[in-house]
């Protein structure tokens, strides 16, 4: 047996050496000029897929970090262990644990993750890359994707890497915990972990994944030096937190931000998200971290359903974001942002204009005469549209103006655009206007993933917002020839993108609203 033994490690050895020697001889000489089918990472080799024609090279479902699961469950994401051989990578690893997708309201299903697999080992990642040989710098994308920090995954087809990949840049996505997994927090967690805090396990995962882009992606033709972060909703707040926590530090230049930010959430305490895991733990009959640990997935997200995100929990988040940024001590960054005309999200049915003023002059007193005048409600249908709007103001516009106030106010380079198409609908879906989501696939390429009536406009819309984004991605501003001129963003002249069937610059239209909202939201500005 020890014979046996010696024998089947001195083949693997062997094989291993002429893998290597292999994508060392195929790394620059690949026919078709795309990177080698091999690639040499931290961890191993990897092999991936080539796009149907060939000019872009694809590997899905890296794993970089090891499966939370187990006693690994609710900690900070660790090492991946080094594998012998290749690692085949050429489909999307689980995504995280959720519900099973199912269209609902504007979201078909090209806005959802893909029916399977759902795992609680989900820390894989993905990438497109359109260079030569690893010699090359080319500008890095980590997109961020949202669902409410209870949802999503990097498998949704508009998320696609493969467009932005033929513009000359690196596209790299991600998955993160969600929900009770990604985002809960028990005095037995903080007490047992090294940094004495719990709960923000998904921004560590997204902290981790940018990690192993500084160490790995120069294999793939990408710059470490030159990497932009972007998410959109709950991806867009986590992009906002990563701007924010010193444990980013260094590891990107650039961030785009659309629809989403921190600055007057109430985001829990790590007192208060520990009484809740307490509260949590009693509710399923076991009141130890072992006891929850040894709990399978299925039945653990069965029975802790309910909105949970991101925690002030002093180590990922030493403060608020309001206070990090007031005392000027994020991570400095250029960046772009903005949100959509039509995002209002109701968590109700909609008032007539006599209940709307009700409540106006009961949450509002003294200034309801002030608040009226930018959220009218003469008729029923004037109330219809400004409970809307102030929808869409309190949960996305205010947060995203706001840290665009910020970053003019201390010098940073920004850009802010309002997205006003109103996206085609098809089939039983109405039309929901410029809604929530419905910039991703135009700032992204990706209209062909997505089942519905498109018109020239909007493939012109497409390529024009495609383009002002990967050049953001390369250089910090987003112009460039043929283009619209996109001015910086002051709040002085308070200058926007306008992204409808045409593309021009306009003095934002409802800042007085804006200004409103956020100084009623306690924003810091």
């Amino acid at each position: 047996m020890t014979n046996l033994k010696k024998l089947t490690s001195f083949f693997t050895a062997i094989i291993t050496c002429l893998l290597i020697v292999a994508f060392n001889a195929t790394q620059t000489n690949d026919e078709t000029g795309a990177l080698a089918d091999l690639v040499k990472i931290e961890t191993g080799l990897v092999s991936g897929t080539k796009s149907p024609d060939h000019s872009i090279s694809i590997f899905k479902g890296i794993p970089f970090a090891a499966p939370p699961v187990g006693d690994l469950r609710w900690k900070a994401p660790q090492p991946v262990q080094p594998w012998q051989g290749v690692k085949k990578c050429d489909a999307f690893g689980p995504s995280p644990m959720q519900s099973k997708p199912a269209a609902f309201s504007m979201w078909s299903e090209e806005f959802l993750i893909p029916g399977e697999p759902i795992s609680e080992d989900c820390l894989y990642l993905n990438l497109w890359t359109g260079a030569k040989t690893n010699k090359e710098k080319r500008p890095v994308l980590v997109w961020v994707y949202g669902g409410g920090f209870n949802s999503g995954g990097a498998g949704v087809p508009i998320y696609d890497g493969e467009a932005l990949a033929k513009k000359g840049i690196v596209f790299v996505s991600f998955n993160y915990r969600v929900g009770v997994f990604g985002f809960f927090a028990h005095p037995e967690l903080t007490k047992e972990s090294p940094y004495h805090a719990s709960g923000n396990y998904g921004l560590l995962d997204q902290v981790a994944a940018l990690k192993w882009v500084q160490k790995n992606i120069a294999a793939f033709g990408g710059d470490p030096a030159n990497v932009t972060i972007a998410g959109q909703s709950a991806g867009s707040m986590s992009v906002n937190c990563l701007v924010a926590t010193p444990l980013a530090k260094g590891l990107f230049t650039k961030a785009i931000a659309e629809s989403g930010a921190n600055f007057s959430r109430g985001s829990a305490t790590i007192q208060q998200a520990e009484k809740d895991g307490i509260k949590l733990a009693e509710k399923l009959n076991a009141p130890t971290i072992a006891g929850l640990r040894s709990m399978p997935a299925d039945d653990l997200f069965k029975k802790a359903q309910g909105q949970r995100g991101v925690i002030i929990d002093g180590y990922v988040l030493p403060e608020t974001i309001a206070e990090i940024f007031a005392a000027r001590k994020q991570n400095d960054v250029a960046l772009l942002t903005g949100w959509n005309q039509d995002e209002g999200l109701l968590s109700g049915p909609i008032k007539n204009a006599t209940d709307f003023r009700k409540q106006v002059a009961e949450r509002y007193g003294a200034d309801s005469t002030n608040f009226l005048k930018h959220y009218p409600a003469s008729t029923d249908a004037e109330a219809a549209t400004s409970q809307l709007n102030l929808s869409r103001d309190m949960i996305f516009g205010a947060q995203n103006y706001t840290w665009a106030n910020i970053a003019s106010q201390q010098g940073k380079k920004v850009y802010v655009y309002r997205f006003t198409r109103k996206v085609p609908a098809t089939g039983e879906y109405v039309k929901y206007g410029a809604f929530h989501t419905g910039e991703v696939p135009y700032a992204y390429n990706n209209l062909k993933f997505v089942n519905r009536p498109w018109q020239p406009e909007d493939h012109k819309l497409a390529e024009v917002m495609s383009s002002f984004w990967t050049n953001f991605i390369i250089t910090g501003n987003p112009n460039g020839s043929g283009l619209p001129n996109w001015l910086a963003y002051t709040t002085k002249d308070k200058k926007i993108m306008d992204l409808g069937i045409t593309q021009k610059a306009v003095t934002i239209p409802d800042a007085p609203a804006l200004d409103f909202i956020a100084a009623k939201m306690g924003s810091s500005q």
